[in-house]
């Protein structure tokens, strides 16, 4: 753990899903296959796909109709059935059931925030341990991280300020630098090895020691 001590207390933590709460355990990347035929089709990518397929909530079908194309039966139903196998092996890391009812227990409202396709977020709440304060879905926002809105979203629903709301993730500019742009204390969930983030943590088993002692990452 590297989390200097300094003034203030938390009073929220917000954690990214992916990469952070839980894993995807079967990866079929269907939504980058979608754009990858997108691709083959004729339509020229763009930079701010990926950020518009997460900042609009639609299904498969209705995600490549955005974009322009009407997917045949055939390659709707592969996609389909690669999101449903991933969305099958989704799963929670070993270390956030007890941190998360630790935080509960001591009083800290809870929340999350995280950039993703809609039909990613219902496995996140059916594995969740109990329901949240807030929850930041980008599809249903219409933003992205690190886009400023978002986390001063995240902590309009805490009924937070940035200050005191504490937030967790694996991204380096969605969850530790974006975060901190607006005076959100973050810390770098670096679970596989070192971080280049000044604050980090390896596991989230040490984020209630961080809140216990009155320690803000700023």
């Amino acid at each position: 753990m590297n989390s200097p001590e300094g003034n203030g207390r938390i009073t929220a933590v917000v954690f990214d899903v992916y990469g952070t709460l839980v894993e995807i355990r079967d990866r079929r990347r269907p939504y980058a296959r979608l754009l990858q035929w997108l691709a083959e089709s004729g339509r020229v990518p763009r930079q701010s796909d990926a950020r518009r397929l997460m900042s609009t909530a639609c299904d498969l079908a209705g995600t490549a109709r955005l974009f322009g194309v009407e997917l045949s039966a055939t390659a709707l139903a592969s996609l389909e059935n690669d999101l449903a196998a991933e969305l099958a092996s989704v799963a929670l890391y070993p270390d956030v059931i007890e941190t998360l009812t630790v935080l509960r227990q001591a009083g800290i409202r809870l929340g999350v925030c995280s950039n993703l396709a809609a039909p990613y977020a219902t496995p996140v709440l059916e594995l969740l341990p109990f329901t949240l304060e807030a929850y930041a879905w980008s599809f249903e926002l219409g933003t992205v991280k690190p886009d400023p809105a978002i986390y001063r979203a995240v902590c309009q629903q805490l009924d937070c300020v940035p200050h005191e709301t504490l937030f967790v993730g694996d991204t380096l500019a969605a969850d530790y630098e974006g975060p901190r742009a607006i005076g959100m204390p973050s810390l770098h969930l670096a679970r596989k090895g070192p971080s280049q983030a000044e604050h980090s943590i390896a596991t989230l088993a040490e984020v209630p020691m961080i809140v216990r002692h009155g320690k803000l990452i700023s």
